[in-house]
């Protein structure tokens, strides 16, 4: 089991600075949190190094993007087991039109958002990612007709349970 790495108020206080900016510069970091820029650093170092901090990544605006039209996909497998599943999980990277996925209970067993600019890609991808696939009995659909709340890490406050 990984162990838990110990952060303090000012490596929550960073990470809270980073997850909505990581290009902030280290000066105003350090301004923030009421430390050195060294210390700064070696504390983002430590928690990279820890896989505290996994990615240092950019917020697309799919509107701007071509892929603006986000669907949640409810996948069901054609049969129990690991291998099937594990199968279909390996799969899912294959496809850059798929932005978010979990494996799920319930009668489902995957749910997958998809973010493409129109119904026709919705339509090539599903040939490709699931009809073709042998291990997808069948999959439901859910059109997104507007974002109410975007549950996006980077644009919520840290909490303690994201850690």
């Amino acid at each position: 089991m990984k162990k838990i790495p110990d952060l303090d108020s000012f490596d929550l206080r960073l990470l809270e600075l980073v997850r909505s900016d990581n290009l902030e510069p280290t000066r105003s970091l350090a301004d923030k949190v009421g430390l050195s820029i060294s210390a700064v650093l070696r504390r983002l170092r430590r928690l990279r190094q820890q896989q505290v901090i996994v990615a240092d990544v950019a917020v697309v605006n799919p509107a701007l993007t071509r892929s603006a039209l986000t669907i949640h996909v409810l996948a069901r497998m054609d049969a129990p087991g690991r291998r099937v599943r594990d199968a279909f999980s390996a799969s899912l990277p294959l496809y850059p039109e798929i932005t978010g996925a979990w494996e799920v209970t319930g009668d489902d067993d995957f749910v997958l958002k998809v973010q493409v600019g129109s119904m026709q890609e919705y339509d090539d991808f599903i040939r490709r990612a699931l009809n073709d696939d042998n291990g997808v009995h069948s999959f439901k659909s859910l059109i997104a007709i507007s974002t109410l709340i975007d549950d996006d890490p980077a644009r919520r406050p840290l909490q303690l349970y994201d850690i």
